[in-house]
């Protein structure tokens, strides 16, 4: 039975437990005057721990402004932001320097592999950088689930953009971090590879327990998620749930049809 839903999100409904990103009346604004720009405008939404979340929306929607809010790379002109109980969006400098080094994992579209160390090197360059202790077992773990064993003596240029990303990936994991966002991660990869590391951030969520939350324009993509977000004009205009890549493309046609009807307040629970 199809069970994919494209309704508002009511962000005020309660759910067990503590979410792991929340954002409340969040808001932000480029620009002053006639060439001001409202990038993000009262978005109240919560992501789930242990599931994997995609944000779409048509080019210009908010999607990608709201991420870099959500994971403290750039500040909100109102409103909140949280990472469970810590709300970022009161955090200094180096406050919010900490909490992405030991709370947040990150995956983009560019690899961001540094060229002169191994794949093992790369992975455990972000716990050695906090001056922690690499956990081998989890090492391990994630070596495994992602298929990068016989790959981890190899440096960036002896491996395939698929299997670039997926290193990207284990180092985003390897701090254990409370969530990982991932902006456009299959955007420089051929459909196989992009596939694959699709799958291994699924996995990565049901197998190992993650927090994953994807900022991504493709609903091929987004139909790997457990949820899908939908934003329209820096607002959020509803959800998909259970998605395929048919009733994602049906919500985004949505969002167009309705984006002169749309009810801010309504929508926005």
């Amino acid at each position: 039975m199809d069970t994919t839903v494209f309704v508002p999100i009511d962000a005020t409904a309660t759910t067990a437990g503590v979410a792991a990103v929340r954002a409340r009346s969040l808001a932000k604004t480029y620009g002053k005057g006639a060439a001001q720009v409202r990038a993000l405008d009262a978005v109240d939404v919560d992501f789930e721990a242990g599931r994997f979340t995609a944000i779409m929306g048509p080019s210009g929607s908010g999607k990608s402004t709201l991420m870099h809010l959500l994971a403290g790379l750039d500040s909100a002109t109102s409103g909140q932001a949280f990472i469970g109980t810590t709300e970022l969006t009161g955090l200094g400098d180096k406050e919010l320097t900490l909490l992405r080094r030991d709370r947040v994992g990150f995956v983009f579209q560019q690899f961001n592999l540094l060229p002169m160390f191994t794949a093992e090197q790369n992975i455990t360059l972000p716990v050695e950088l906090a001056g922690g202790t690499v956990d081998r077992a989890w090492f391990g773990t994630l070596a495994r689930t992602l298929g990068i064993e016989d790959r981890l003596t190899h440096r960036p240029s002896e491996m395939s953009g698929g299997q670039q990303q997926r290193v990207a990936i284990a180092r985003a994991l390897i701090a254990k971090p409370d969530v990982v966002f991932a902006d456009e991660p299959t955007g420089n990869l051929d459909s196989r590879a992009g596939a694959q590391v699709l799958s291994f951030l699924r996995r990565s969520v049901r197998e190992l327990g993650r927090t994953i939350i994807m900022v991504t324009h493709d609903p091929a993509a987004a139909a790997y998620a457990d949820r899908v977000v939908l934003l329209a004009d820096g607002r959020i205009a509803g959800e998909i749930t259970d998605p395929t890549p048919e009733a994602v493309l049906a919500g985004l046609d949505a969002l167009r049809s309705l984006d002169d009807t749309i009810d801010g307040p309504e929508v926005n629970g």
